[in-house]
């Protein structure tokens, strides 16, 4: 008889008992606003995906791509103090 590890590796690796550490938690909580602006800038292309984008439209993918990099920028600066150097 044949054992496959790597599928029960697979099955296992998602069993209910497995719950994120305190540290993966505080590390989505730390990137939940990039994650946020990411979506926002989302929902901004999706809504042109099969118009021409308006003044309006062109406007708001505008502002959410740079609150994105706002975002990103906040994160990385956040995560230079922390370690006390470079991130």
């Amino acid at each position: 008889m044949d054992h496959i590890v790597t599928v029960q590796d697979a099955v296992t690796a998602f069993a209910d008992w497995m719950e994120p550490t305190d540290a993966e938690l505080a590390a989505i909580e730390a990137e939940m606003p990039v994650i946020r602006a990411e979506m926002d800038l989302l929902d901004a292309q999706i809504v042109v995906i099969d118009r021409t984008p308006t003044v309006l439209d062109e406007r708001r993918i505008r502002r959410a791509r740079r609150r994105v990099l706002a975002a990103h920028r906040d994160l990385v600066n956040g995560l230079a103090e922390q370690t006390g150097g470079v991130a």
